[in-house]
């Protein structure tokens, strides 16, 4: 019996690596069918020679695409074009937290940027990086290069971020023989017409990756609007000095998380987001709310 993870599922066909590397395309037990186990490509599974024998107890797991037991997201950001968007980065590390995994924030393109210009965003995300890894990347300068190297060292890592953001760039500067181009990432990542069954870790610098469609949409439907606070890292820690035990930070009084927005250690931008991320999933999926006493 060996160890090792599910790293491709084709056809109901498990491709499986073990530690030294060696590659086995194998078949789940059928017993697996009666216990309701479905294995992933991301499992960490014990197997023989013909099928896999048992599946490991996730870390996490996604459902867009269908992986499991992922380190971390590498979120990509543009500086400019497309222009930098707080509200767009806080959708996104809400959504990653909401998934207990690990998000990355990597702003790229900071060579469009003048000095002033990135000394304010600096500025602005300072107050992220007590939270949050913040990696400033160029393709040109190659101002960041190693830093992504290093983060992504042995790690299952997936990608997310908007259109444009250099997410190509970003790959082939890790790994120069994918060579894509910006239209070529989905394909080469499991995402092309042809692959909706087929998904697939591939291998990313020292570690692996798998493209993330679901994040890039954005969708809030699965969220509840009163658990928003704890996908907010700064926001949670505070939670317990706030009068109410199930401050939602928005309307209750004596709220610790507004009163040092109010005295600017929280930047109110973040706090702004928060709101708006609040009520776009309200409209969705109203919450349910007792009035306080």
């Amino acid at each position: 019996m060996k160890k090792g993870r599910i790293i491709k599922l084709v056809g109901g066909l498990y491709t499986v690596v073990d530690q030294e590397k060696h590659l086995f395309v194998l078949k789940p037990l059928g017993v697996f069918r009666y216990r309701k186990i479905s294995p992933k490509v991301g499992d960490i599974v014990d197997f023989d020679n013909d099928n896999i024998l048992k599946v490991y107890e996730r870390v996490n797991e996604l459902y867009r695409p269908t992986i499991s037991n992922v380190d971390q997201v590498l979120l990509v950001n543009s500086a400019k074009k497309p222009n930098f968007s707080f509200l767009l980065l806080d959708k996104f590390l809400a959504m990653i937290e909401a998934y207990n995994i690990l998000p990355i924030i990597i702003v790229t393109k900071v060579d469009l940027m003048n000095e002033e210009e990135l000394q304010v965003l600096k500025s602005n995300l300072s107050y992220y990086e007590k939270y949050f890894k913040v990696i400033y990347f160029s393709k040109v300068t190659r101002v960041g290069v190693q830093d992504v190297l290093d983060i992504t060292k042995n790690k299952v890592n997936v990608l997310a971020g908007q259109t444009g953001a250099g997410k190509s760039s970003l790959l082939n500067t890790i790994d120069p023989n994918l060579n894509l181009e910006t239209n070529e990432i989905s394909k080469a990542l499991g995402r092309g017409k042809h692959t909706t069954r087929h998904v697939e870790l591939f291998e990313f610098g020292s570690g692996y990756i798998a493209d993330t469609p679901g994040f890039s949409k954005l969708e809030f439907q699965d969220f509840q609007s009163d658990q928003l606070k704890y996908y907010y890292p700064d926001f949670f820690k505070l939670s317990d000095k706030c009068k109410f035990h199930e401050c939602t930070h928005i309307h209750e009084p004596k709220c610790e998380v507004r009163r040092l927005v109010e005295i600017g250690e929280i930047p109110k931008f973040r706090y702004d987001n928060y709101v708006t991320i609040f009520h776009e999933i309200q409209a969705i999926k109203p919450m349910y709310r007792r009035d306080l006493k």
